[in-house]
C-alpha cells in the first residue's frame, strides 16, 4: 500500500480540436458513446485497445458494464498514454500528431466523487491499466491506498510493474460534467491560445495553464 494524496487529482487528455464541442455539449462522454456518434474530431487512443475495452471488459463492480461505458482519467499527468503519442511510432497507434496539441483536463477526485454520489452517478478506480484483461477495480474511497501512489509519481516507468500501476484509472460511467474542470494543462503558448479560444462564451472556463513539466 502506498500513501494516498491529501487532494488526489484526476486527469483526461484529448486533443485541442476537440476541446469546443466539449465545451458546447457541457459534457465528456463514454468511448462508447462518442463511437456512436461517429467519433470526435481528432481521436488520439488505439483502436483495438478501445473496441476491446467497449465490447469485452467487464467492470467487476458494476458487471452489467464495460469500461468502455465510462469517461477515462489517469491519477497524474505525464501518463504512459501521452509517452506513446509523444513518441508517435506505435503500430496500433493511427494519431501521429505528437504530444503538442493534447490537453491535460484536470479535476479533483473527491469533488468529482461527491458529486457522482450525489447526482447516482457510478464511478470506480482501477489498479492498473483499465483496457487489460487483468485489471482490478475498487469503488470505495477507503480503498484508494491500494493504488501504487509511488508509481504512479514515477517519472521513470521502464519497469513493467511500475509501468502497469502507473497507468491506474479513475473512470464516471456514462457522461462527466464540464463544470467540474478545475484547470486545463497545455504544452506551449500556441495551444493555450487555441483553448482559449475554444473556451470563448462558455460559462465554465477553467484557467488554462502552460505546464511545461506535465510533458515529454
Amino acid at each position: 500500500m502506498s500513501p494516498v494524496p491529501a487532494q488526489p487529482k484526476i486527469y483526461h487528455i484529448t486533443h485541442v480540436d476537440n476541446l469546443a464541442a466539449i465545451v458546447r455539449e457541457g459534457v465528456l462522454v463514454s468511448d462508447a458513446t462518442m463511437l456512436a456518434r461517429g467519433g470526435p474530431s481528432v481521436t488520439i487512443g488505439m483502436s483495438e485497445i478501445k473496441k476491446r475495452r467497449i465490447e469485452e471488459i467487464a467492470v467487476s463492480c458494476h458487471p452489467d458494464t464495460k469500461v468502455g461505458d465510462y469517461v477515462p482519467f489517469y491519477f497524474c499527468p505525464r501518463s504512459v498514454m501521452l509517452y506513446l503519442l509523444y513518441r508517435a511510432n506505435h503500430q496500433d497507434l493511427t494519431y501521429r500528431g505528437g504530444q503538442e496539441p493534447i490537453l491535460h483536463l484536470e479535476a479533483d477526485l473527491h469533488e468529482v466523487v461527491r458529486w457522482a454520489n450525489r447526482e447516482d452517478f457510478r464511478w470506480v478506480f482501477s489498479l492498473s491499466n483499465a483496457g487489460s484483461y487483468y485489471v482490478e477495480f475498487r469503488d470505495r474511497l477507503d480503498e484508494l491506498d491500494s493504488i501504487n501512489w509511488a508509481a504512479v509519481s514515477e517519472q521513470d516507468f521502464r519497469s513493467p510493474d511500475v509501468k502497469e500501476s502507473k497507468q491506474a484509472e479513475f473512470l464516471v460511467h456514462d457522461t462527466f460534467p464540464w463544470k467540474l474542470i478545475r484547470r486545463i494543462g497545455v504544452c506551449s503558448a500556441d495551444i493555450k491560445a487555441r483553448a482559449e479560444t475554444a473556451l470563448e462564451g462558455a460559462t465554465h472556463r477553467p484557467p488554462v495553464e502552460i505546464l511545461r513539466h506535465w510533458y515529454y
